[in-house]
């Protein structure tokens, strides 16, 4: 059985200051989390990575992005050694914002993820349609790309220790909703694209389901077939709705 997660992108929000405070309010929700078999974590910005492992070091913890190559003439990236360093093991990748912004690709994705796999890391690998994409009854053609492209020359081995994110780009910080029957639908298709490239490895692979989820929400989409967690922005960001979102998924 896929154990159920729970993963907040903080995006640019927190100081370190703000970062500690989560981390200590946390205590108490890790250990509730684990008593429950749920994992939870946060990807907060860069420079309060080392803060959230030193207060909270039962919290899993992520980088926002990650450069593929060790080291070089990349101004403003990181490398995996440096988060390898600081005892960071989890990476998102291709989240829409960086798709949109920073012309992330599939391809670029691709290299991203095996060079983590190289390193025994843990890639989140976003994937999403944007809304002209929706309208036009793309999803699925987009859906089959990024997957395809993502998972490019990865072995079922390591495949298994890649997590999904299906975040429609209409439906990120809008406040509009992936129906349930929609995002169910959608990482049904993810699911059954990994069975046809993997087989049964994909049973072990864990789809999580972002975009605009919130404490009222999370339960409704955690109890479809498909969808193994959250991937949660804005309302992982207060300590209490942190613990709702955890509460509303026991």
């Amino acid at each position: 059985m896929r154990k159920k997660l729970l993963l907040g992108n903080w995006k640019m929000n927190k100081t370190r200051e703000e970062t500690k405070v989560f981390a200590l309010g946390s205590l108490a929700l890790s250990a509730l989390a684990e008593l429950h078999g749920i994992d939870i974590g946060v990807a907060p910005a860069y420079l309060s990575l080392p803060v959230v492992k030193k207060y909270n070091p039962n919290l899993l913890v992520a980088s926002q992005n990650v450069h593929y190559q060790p080291s070089g003439a990349y101004t403003g990236e990181i490398s995996i050694a440096m988060l390898k360093e600081i005892n960071i093991t989890w990476a998102i990748i291709g989240h829409s914002e960086r798709r949109t912004y920073d012309n992330e690709t599939s391809e670029r994705c691709n290299l991203k993820i095996k060079a983590l796999l190289a390193n025994e890391m843990t890639p989140v690998y976003c994937v999403g349609e944007t809304l002209a994409q929706f309208e036009k009854s793309e999803t699925k053609k987009v859906i089959k790309e990024q997957i395809s492209a993502g998972f490019s020359e990865i072995s079922s081995e390591n495949a298994a220790k890649v997590v999904v994110a299906y975040e429609p780009v209409w439906s990120i910080g809008t406040g509009r909703n992936a129906s349930s029957e929609i995002a169910q639908d959608v990482c049904s298709y993810i699911r059954g694209l990994l069975r046809e490239k993997y087989g049964e490895v994909a049973e072990q692979i864990r789809i999580l389901y972002g975009g605009s989820v919130k404490p009222e929400n999370i339960k409704t989409y955690l109890s479809t077939a498909d969808i193994d967690g959250a991937l949660v922005g804005g309302a992982s960001l207060s300590i209490e709705s942190f613990k709702e979102l955890i509460n509303n998924m026991i």
